[in-house]
């Protein structure tokens, strides 16, 4: 069973903090169109007012970092709520049998030592922060493998940018089948 604490359900609807602001795949299909979206910490059921869609996912341990890395990350990671933070993407993604088919030795040197995916992140610490959240682990299905949360300020959209074409352009980039890219702003 899934600790509640840990969940997290993203909410695509006509209400929420955050307006969004595009939405487009940059693999496979795209979300339904929504106009907002709201966070629910614990949310374990379906929303039931006019979501378009509802992506759940658990905060976990990193998997691929090394201690010297997760003692780096630790240290430069903002926190997640900063006031000047007033923008942020969701990325859904999964990834294809293949990558699942790998060990987790195999990932973990495609994911870091190939395409050097902690030390990409680390270079954009600490205008950058984010959240990973784990769908694979709530032991039913979900249309993705990972949601990944992102804030920064508006200023930093660039060095965002900069970051997810860093990312997209390394090995572990093509075990990606689908992924949907949300910009949202807060109000």
């Amino acid at each position: 069973m899934t600790d509640p604490s840990r969940l997290v359900t993203f909410v695509g609807s006509s209400s929420g903090p955050w307006r969004i602001v595009s939405s487009h795949a940059t693999i496979g299909l795209p979300l339904p169109p929504a106009a907002r979206l709201r966070i629910v910490p614990g949310c374990a059921t379906a929303p039931t007012d006019d979501a378009r869609w509802a992506l759940r996912g658990v905060t976990s341990n990193e998997r691929y970092v090394t201690r010297p890395e997760k003692l780096q990350l630790v240290a430069q990671s903002p926190s997640l709520g900063r006031p000047t933070a007033d923008c942020a993407a969701l990325i859904p993604i999964r990834k294809n049998t293949a990558w699942w088919a790998l060990t987790q030795d195999e990932r973990r040197h495609i994911f870091e030592e190939q395409s050097h995916h902690t030390q990409i992140g680390l270079d954009y610490l600490p205008a950058i922060a984010r959240r990973l959240h784990h769908c694979r682990d709530l032991g039913e299905p979900q249309p993705f493998d990972f949601l990944t949360w992102f804030e920064f300020a508006s200023h930093d959209a660039p060095a965002f940018d900069a970051l997810l074409a860093r990312l997209r352009a390394s090995r572990e980039w093509t075990f990606v089948e689908r992924e949907p890219e949300l910009r949202l702003v807060r109000d």
